[in-house]
């Protein structure tokens, strides 16, 4: 099962176990075992805390009798403070100069000398259907294996009309985006190496102001180390007027040939 939608419906479980002017404003998770596609899964929640200002919900996913991720959300009722501060959002073409995901794969599809096994990889990714608007802004050589900086940025959104809905709805959404290629970040400074296992370790989210998930917004990644056959990555989601809407972290197991592929060109 795709992680962000355990950690995007775990999250809908908790919210629904909250009252409707509590938001979420953090999420820590742990992907415990691999999903099974076949049965569905039981979100099964724990009214851990209800306060004055904050709520704690915990949430354990199940499948076949055992957990398969646990999950700990807080939520708070909307305050006031002078204490406000953000970084700069990177400045980067607008989404309506790029090409979505779709397009660039189109491009590389109608190159005729394009290798088979690149084809066959590229068709591999079009048929998937994900229900994500994505524009890379420096989309990576796929066929150069040379070692780039561990950093990302892709103008992102949910397909279709969301709408202006109870904010959780929108941080259910962005919770699903979150975790899309997220991880693929650690490896760009090892693109020499064949992978042979990666997945989710855990997952954590802070919503900082309202958003729109069916709106642009950039999503900045960047990777500041991997070591020990896992990776780190943190992740921060900007809204098109430059407001700091959400910031996202993940560990994930990377686990690559030792020998380094050989170029055969």
């Amino acid at each position: 099962l795709f992680g962000g939608q355990i950690v995007g419906q775990a999250l809908v479980a908790a919210a629904r176990a909250v009252s409707r002017d509590e938001q979420v404003h953090s999420l820590h998770c742990y992907f415990v075992r691999a999903g099974d596609p076949k049965v569905p899964v039981l979100y099964e929640v724990e009214r851990t805390r209800t306060g004055k200002s904050f709520s704690v919900r915990s949430v354990k996913a199940i499948q076949h009798g055992k957990p398969i991720f646990t999950c700990q959300a807080s939520f708070q009722l909307s305050q006031g403070s002078p204490v406000q501060h953000q970084f700069t959002m990177p400045a980067v073409p607008p989404p309506e100069e790029l090409l979505t995901q779709e397009e660039l794969i189109q491009k590389f599809l109608q190159n005729p000398n394009l290798a088979e096994r690149y084809r066959k990889r590229l068709n591999k990714i079009q048929a998937e259907d994900v229900p994500i608007d994505i524009k890379p802004v420096n989309p990576p050589d796929i066929f150069c294996s040379e070692p780039q900086e561990p950093k990302q940025l892709f103008w992102v959104r949910a397909r279709g009309y969301i709408g202006e809905t109870d904010m959780k709805v929108h941080c259910c959404v962005a919770a699903y985006i979150s975790d899309y290629a997220f991880l693929g970040t650690a490896l760009l400074p090892h693109r020499q190496y064949r992978i042979k296992f990666m997945v989710s370790l855990d997952h954590s989210m802070w919503f900082h102001a309202p958003f729109r998930a069916d709106h642009w917004m950039l999503y900045e990644c960047e990777s500041p180390w991997a070591g020990g056959c896992r990776g780190l990555v943190q992740g921060r989601l900007w809204r098109r007027d430059g407001v700091l809407a959400v910031t996202c972290a993940q560990e994930g197991v990377i686990r690559v040939e030792q020998t380094p592929t050989q170029s055969k060109l």
